[in-house]
């Protein structure tokens, strides 16, 4: 790509679905736009944070990424992490028109209990790397971590990522008793029919395989769970409505998983026994309005050599990108404006730290029940439910470009010298890291043929 003309060149950072919006839009508008993504494909979420079972909607995703992507005005580069390949600090100073950190929420909280970072991977999982090792286990190159599953695994959460985690746990140890009996049940045929429906089908009593079912522990009440949103400023009777629903929904996951819960519990230390996590002790709590009190005197076990903590992901800190609290210091959350310098902007994940494609109220738009049914998958099959929870990523996207085009056009465009410079730049990464110029043939080179 090389400019003739002013031209507003801006750099985006993560090119998945709110990346991929913000740069087709920006592209619309005539600015040249420089996606830079860590992985080798642009994903995101979609590839490794939402569960294998949706194979036709990720796909159906991945077309509209590549669509955006491969569109005149932007240029792709991969395997480009902000900070370990590219430092933020001097990405600033080139001298962008703006920058977009899309870069996402892959940071998960840390287990609040002693020493948790010192069993991480000796019984102890955090959500990120344990859907990820789900959705590429059956690569053959795939060569990250391993886990297994074992009997009564214990999840930490209560939000829609910590259900798709427990029905991982729960297809992992149903699978892998039908294989013991000889029965070759599918991952796809389980998440989609249920566990009950599949045994029943080939003559067996769930009960008659001896699984010890994982547990799903929260810390407030089963009504509490964020599974559907609740409108600001919610009259009681509003919340009381909410609650029975997500009761209801939380029941049907249960009914079709089979997996155990356990609310108004609190974690308070890992149980540890040679070097190695077996269980968690635990403290009952009360709601006190809406704080949760843990009530000490009241504590309880669960066992198990496999615990997985998904309570949430924040986005990464950065060398050189201020903090405030778990964020990036935004001056404007609306915008994704960031506070320390003029020009730069957050958009998607990173900026609401929702780490699954659920909607953010902040960003104007509630997830329907229904929808998140059919995410669950405890409702009736439709195509249609991923694409409209992916969505909202894609307003998140919109939004922030439209912020984007707001700055631009308080600031001259780059003289073609400028701009070039920075597209030489980025066409100079693009060499080193092997990628010729072509986006179909680069996401036809780099896609394994095993891929789910």
């Amino acid at each position: 790509m090389t400019l003739d003309r002013p031209t507003h060149v801006v750099a985006v950072f993560g090119g998945a679905c709110s990346g991929s919006v913000a740069a087709e839009y920006l592209a619309e508008r005539g600015v040249a736009v420089v996606v830079y993504e860590q992985n080798a494909r642009p994903y995101g979420k979609i590839e490794d944070g939402l569960p294998r079972w949706h194979r036709a909607q990720r796909r159906m995703e991945y077309r509209k990424i590549d669509g955006r992507l491969e569109r005149p005005g932007v240029l792709f580069v991969p395997r480009t992490r902000l900070s370990a390949d590219i430092a933020f600090l001097d990405v600033v100073s080139w001298g962008w028109s703006a920058v977009l950190l899309g870069n996402g929420a892959w940071k998960d909280r840390p287990l609040d209990v002693p020493d948790a970072d010192q069993y991480v991977d000796r019984g102890l999982v955090y959500q990120n790397p344990f859907v990820y090792w789900f959705n590429h286990l059956n690569e053959a190159r795939y060569d990250g971590p391993r886990y297994d599953v074992k009997p009564g695994t214990i999840c930490v959460g209560g939000g829609l990522a910590s259900i798709d985690v427990i029905k991982i746990i729960q297809l992992e140890l149903y699978g892998h008793a039908l294989r013991h009996r000889g029965i070759d049940a599918s991952m796809y045929d389980l998440e989609h029919h249920g566990i009950p429906a599949v045994c029943q089908q080939h003559g067996v009593d769930p009960r008659s395989l001896d699984v010890e079912d994982g547990w799903l522990v929260y810390r407030r009440r089963i009504e509490d769970m964020p599974l559907t949103p609740a409108p600001p400023r919610a009259t009681p009777e509003q919340l009381e409505k909410i609650g029975t629903v997500r009761r209801r929904i939380l029941q049907k996951a249960q009914d079709k998983y089979l997996f155990r819960v356990r609310p108004l519990a609190l974690p308070r230390a890992l149980i540890i026994d040679a070097d190695r996590v077996v269980g968690l002790r635990l403290c009952e709590t009360r709601l006190e309005e809406s704080r949760v009190v843990p009530l000490p005197d009241h504590t309880f076990e669960l066992r198990s050599e496999l615990i997985v903590s998904s309570i949430g992901s924040v986005p990464e800190p950065l060398p050189g990108v201020v903090m405030k609290g778990s964020y990036y210091d935004y001056a404007d959350w609306d915008t994704g404006a960031y506070r320390p310098i003029p020009g730069v902007f957050g958009i998607g994940n990173v900026v609401t730290g929702r780490g699954n494609i659920k909607a953010s109220q902040d960003h104007g738009k509630q997830v329907a029940q229904h929808l998140v049914e059919q995410y669950l998958g405890t409702a009736d099959p439709d195509a249609h439910g991923i694409a409209e929870l992916a969505r909202v990523a894609e307003m998140r996207g919109a939004a922030a470009a439209q912020a984007v085009t707001d700055h631009l056009q308080t600031v001259a465009p780059l003289d073609p010298a400028q701009a070039n410079a920075l597209l030489a730049r980025a066409e100079a990464r693009q060499r080193e890291v092997g990628y010729n110029g072509s986006y179909r043939a680069w996401i036809d080179a780099v896609t394994p043929a095993d891929l789910e």
